[in-house]
């Protein structure tokens, strides 16, 4: 019997991917960005993220079957970002995953977008753990969720951020310090040249009071901001790679904290963290550093998997194959505002 070859398509904000996976195995991929198109404004416009899926759509699926070195026909299961995500890109690659699915007649599955963000880490690693805590830290999102198997069992939603997620901190300090969009790699970039305890920025929701695993960057954003504005009301230069160095330590200060107490408080061993800030490299070098002090066993997938790509929403694909789970059908609908209560969308009944 042949086995599965799961395409899998990614369209919930400006990255426009397309991979495949096979027996959990990544075949090829291919990705287009429309960042470039966003930096004059400081951040995404879903018009312009729309139009250019529709622009790179074909052209993307083209390098990905070449990368997989397969054909179109041979692909015998779709899966595709049905949420969350900007509404009318969210659209554009389910529109493309139903069209190619009905041509090929094979099964379509819908996939919540966080959930790829986790399988991201088995096509590096191999399968999840029985159970395990994972950390998401993207420009819309950052939870912590207690995860056992991915696709069967229910997403435990154990803290989520009250306010602006990390990644969207990153882009906004980034636009203050005039650096540019997206904030992740250009504040990463100037920090690398910047004294971390520059400026002592808040460090929020730690206090014994807090609710353990809940964020909270709204507040160290202002703090930056103030920092800045007081430093020209002065008249005095502005430290931009000390700025930068002492803020990414302050986020990251928070994320491993409350990833590795959640670890902990559950009695549990393995720590994935994933998202596109998953990426940071004094993230993952920090969160090495305490995870090996603790004999925690911690799992990031590479960068050229963090950021949003079709090869993670493949892996789901991929999982939910394996599983028998149903399949979502062509009549399945775009919600871009949908919960994270398991892989699948819509949820099994």
């Amino acid at each position: 019997m042949t086995a599965p070859i799961v395409l899998g398509v990614e369209s919930s904000c400006d990255e426009t991917g397309f991979g495949i996976v096979s027996e959990g195995r990544l075949l090829g991929q291919g990705l287009a960005s429309s960042a470039a198109r966003h930096a004059e404004f400081g951040g995404v416009v879903p018009e312009i993220a729309a139009r250019a899926h529709l622009d790179v759509a074909v052209p993307t699926l083209q390098v990905a079957l070449a990368d997989a070195g397969v054909e179109l026909r041979d692909i015998t299961h779709v899966a595709a970002t049905s949420g969350p995500g900007l509404a009318t890109a969210v659209h554009v690659g389910l529109a493309a995953a139903k069209s190619i699915a009905w041509s090929l007649d094979v099964p379509l599955y819908g996939v919540h977008h966080l959930a790829g963000h986790a399988a991201a880490d088995v096509l590096e690693h191999g399968p999840l753990p029985e159970r395990s805590i994972v950390l998401i830290v993207s420009g819309g999102h950052t939870s912590i969720l207690a995860v056992g198997d991915l696709v069967r069992d229910p997403i435990e939603h154990l803290g989520d951020t009250l306010d602006d997620a990390a990644g969207e901190a990153f882009d906004k300090v980034a636009r203050l310090l005039g650096l540019g969009y997206p904030g992740g790699p250009v504040i990463s970039r100037a920090a690398a040249d910047g004294d971390p305890t520059s400026f002592s920025f808040p460090r929020a929701m730690l206090r014994p009071q807090d609710a353990p695993y809940t964020f909270s960057f709204s507040g160290l954003k202002t703090a930056v901001a103030r920092t800045v504005e007081t430093l020209e009301r002065a008249g005095e230069s502005v430290p931009v790679a000390d700025i930068a160095a002492s803020f990414e330590q302050a986020v990251v200060d928070v994320l491993v904290t409350k990833a590795l107490r959640a670890v902990q408080d559950q009695g549990l061993d393995t720590l994935i963290i994933v998202g596109g800030v998953a990426a940071n490299a004094r993230l993952r070098a920090q969160a090495q550093e305490h995870c090996d002090a603790l004999g925690i066993d911690l799992r990031i997938p590479p960068p050229r998997l963090c950021t949003d790509n079709g090869a993670m929403i493949a892996a789901v694909g991929d999982l939910l194959v394996h599983a028998g789970a149903e399949p979502s059908g062509l009549g399945i609908a775009a919600d871009p505002s949908a919960l994270l209560h398991g892989a699948q969308l819509p949820l099994p009944r």
